[in-house]
């Protein structure tokens, strides 16, 4: 996979909480010199990144209830319409862990449901935080976010107690199938980490990592003299 296609499969990712907004500038111009699928920040930078990236191809991706997901249903809700209404074109919502582990399955998938439809028509990414979740569970949030017409499942924050693997890329994406997209998100660093991630299903890549990963991607002038090569010399 060359630097270009990879580039426009990865969410360029700050989200720490005491980035700035010298930081947040830098994020959406690397995001833009690379060409970066989206960046993923905090609810509150999107106004500020929606300017910044205005007129390019690089999308604003807010997350919503991060990392915890320990929110109500309502505030997931309003955080959602208010990220929308400021310029986000894509939402990255964390489930009620803890609702899930309860036994309360229905409120997750309404809650999901909820958040789908506040999106009016971005596409929402469901953060599972499967490091917390059983394979049945992890197998059940899929199910629940195919159901209320989410566009992806999502590993991991990457500030849980562990971020995204391959079996569980491929777990996802053997229960949503192509219906829906795979993120894989939590941990990946260097352009094999990205490759096994994509290997085993995954559609988009979560990172803070980009330009580093992109740094040992092939790059599109090379792939294509060697086309031009194989097609002056016949094939051979």
């Amino acid at each position: 996979m060359n630097r270009l296609s990879l580039a426009r499969m990865i969410d360029y990712t700050l989200l720490r909480a005491h980035a700035s907004e010298a930081d947040i500038r830098k994020l959406c111009e690397e995001a833009l010199s690379y060409g970066f699928r989206a960046v993923s920040i905090n609810p509150v930078w999107t106004p500020f990144c929606a300017k910044a990236l205005s007129g390019g191809t690089v999308a604003v991706d807010a997350c919503v209830s991060f990392p915890l997901g320990a929110a109500t249903a309502r505030m997931k809700i309003e955080e959602t319409r208010d990220a929308v209404q400021n310029g986000a074109a894509e939402i990255d919502m964390v489930i009620n862990v803890g609702a899930l582990k309860s036994g309360y399955a229905q409120y997750v998938e309404k809650e999901i449901a909820a958040v789908v439809k506040a999106a009016r028509g971005c596409p929402v990414k469901v953060i599972l935080e499967t490091s917390y979740l059983s394979d049945d569970e992890k197998v059940a949030v899929c199910e629940m976010s195919l159901r209320a017409g989410a566009a992806f499942v999502k590993t991991a924050t990457g500030f849980g107690d562990g971020g995204a693997t391959v079996e569980d890329v491929r777990l996802m994406k053997q229960v949503v199938g192509d219906n829906m997209g795979v993120k894989a998100a939590g941990g990946i660093r260097t352009y094999s980490d990205a490759m096994r991630f994509i290997e085993a299903g995954a559609t988009r890549i979560g990172t803070s990592a980009g330009i580093a990963i992109l740094g040992d991607a092939p790059e599109q002038e090379e792939e294509t003299k060697e086309n031009d090569a194989h097609d002056t010399h016949g094939g051979r």
